[in-house]
């Protein structure tokens, strides 16, 4: 039995996607559960030539045989939700805890009405920040109260406690970065709950001695959407002449794009709690490493580069991504754990 969760190590945006497919391809887990805030984080999966954007449904979906579980953690907008479980036929795997928060469409336009929110923090306008306030003063809906999703409804705690007690492998996926975490983050230009891997755990009902192993996941070069802090960023031209300008999944607004930050990543991994890091887009930092699938044909840049980035999180890079493709994945938790 393994139980993994999977969080960003900067501000969102890092590749989670692909690591969350590729661990529940290559673990072939019982249950993949997703914590986080809702569907204002996008994640995106490449897989045997389909692209998946996706908001609410876990990005481990791919692998058919687990059961697909949203935490009473998460906000639910059950547009959204409806749309993705019928266009991914996935009807008859998931289920919504019964506590989830709705996102109702005056929480959407309340986001976007808000100056504060829309123009001075950089919001998605999707409804998280209203509806997680609403409750907060215990006036929100949940779940239970919506008739259009009662075939969904479960205990999503006691289905992820019941198969680790059975001995399954578990893997549990966050969202967004912990640089926008409420409480660790960049402090007002945050999302509306933490994103850290305690949370998560908490988002899906499970305690901290069940968690075996926590993977954050760190891009080789940081990227942003909205305002806030950025300590290494660097200008939109630069960015475009290095051939790493990236766009938003949920917002498609340009990305603001960063060099490393050790420092952030080193207190990041330490709140996180890291066992492992998972290192996307190493093919930006050498192209000659497009597409690699093994770690001794890396160019030396490269695993310099990794070197580093083992020694400011202070745990083993054991998962890498040399490309958006599934395939483009050197897995190294054999060798290293």
């Amino acid at each position: 039995m393994t139980t993994y969760i999977v969080v960003g190590g900067f501000f969102g945006d890092e590749g989670k996607g692909k690591i969350l497919a590729h661990l529940a391809l290559s673990d072939s887990p019982e249950i993949i559960a997703r914590g986080g805030v809702g569907p204002n984080a996008g994640h995106t999966v490449e897989y045997r030539g389909k692209r998946y954007g996706l908001r609410t449904v876990p990005s481990g979906f791919i692998y058919e045989g687990a059961r697909l579980l949203i935490g009473a953690g998460v906000l639910v907008d059950p547009v959204v939700f409806r749309h993705e479980v019928e266009e991914l036929n996935l009807k008859d795997r998931i289920g919504l805890d019964k506590r989830c928060g709705i996102i109702e469409p005056k929480h959407i336009e309340m986001d976007r009405k808000n100056k504060h929110l829309s123009d001075e923090i950089g919001t998605t306008g999707t409804g998280t920040g209203p509806a997680n306030a609403d409750r907060v003063m215990r006036v929100g809906k949940l779940a239970r109260d919506i008739p259009e999703l009662e075939e969904y409804l479960t205990d999503v705690p006691l289905e992820i406690n019941s198969a680790l007690e059975r001995g399954e492998n578990v893997l549990i996926e966050g969202t967004q970065g912990f640089g926008i975490s409420l409480y660790y983050g960049t402090y007002p230009y945050v999302t509306s709950k933490d994103t850290t891997a305690s949370q998560v755990a908490s988002d899906v009902g499970i305690g901290p001695t069940k968690v075996d192993e926590v993977v954050v996941v760190f891009k080789s070069y940081p990227t942003r959407v909205g305002e806030g802090p950025f300590s290494t960023e660097i200008s939109q031209e630069e960015a475009e002449k290095l051939g790493i300008q990236e766009f938003g999944t949920v917002t498609g607004r340009p990305r603001r794009v960063g060099l490393w930050d050790g420092e952030m990543a080193r207190y990041s991994a330490m709140v996180n709690g890291a066992t492992q890091v998972a290192l996307t887009g190493v093919d930006r930092i050498d192209p000659e490493c497009r597409d690699v699938r093994d770690y001794g044909k890396l160019t030396p840049k490269a695993k310099k580069f990794i070197e580093k980035v083992e020694e400011d999180a202070k745990a083993p890079v054991t998962i890498i991504s040399t490309g958006p493709s599934l395939e483009s994945t050197i897995d190294l938790r054999d060798e290293k754990l």
